[in-house]
């Protein structure tokens, strides 16, 4: 796992992404806007740790080296996390979006540019409900 652990002053974002570039440009780019990342480069890790259960939105690419990340949500969905989910994606075809779409996850698609995946990152965690 690499990035900052997530902490009560902040929401958490897990993010599962395989490629260390891109895990490293996110949680630069997250950080800065001083959003608390765990990353995980594989389904198998993120099914692992117990971090996806607090977290307050998920973002999860399609292509993982051990499964798609359609079915990563599916298992994560069977363990009760409920948080909100973000696929990014290349070149989505009909059958993936048709996919995303049934499990509530848009997509963002890559390259990632502007400030697309923030700015989606940031609606999901708005509409998580306040902490009593």
């Amino acid at each position: 796992m690499t990035g900052r652990r997530p902490t009560a002053a902040g929401p958490a974002v897990v993010l599962v992404e395989s490629d260390p570039a891109v895990t490293h440009a996110i949680e630069f780019a997250f950080g800065l806007e001083g959003l608390e990342v765990s990353s995980y480069p594989s389904g198998a890790e993120t099914l692992a740790s117990e971090r996806p259960g607090a977290a307050g939105c998920l973002v999860v690419d399609y292509k993982l080296p051990d499964m798609d990340g359609l079915q990563l949500l599916e298992q994560l969905r069977a363990k009760g996390v409920s948080a909100p989910a973000i696929l990014i994606a290349t070149n989505p075809k009909a059958v993936m979006r048709q996919r995303a779409l049934a499990a509530g996850a848009p997509i963002v698609e890559m390259p990632l540019l502007n400030d697309g995946l923030l700015d989606t990152v940031k609606q999901a965690l708005g509409a998580q409900p306040e902490p009593c």
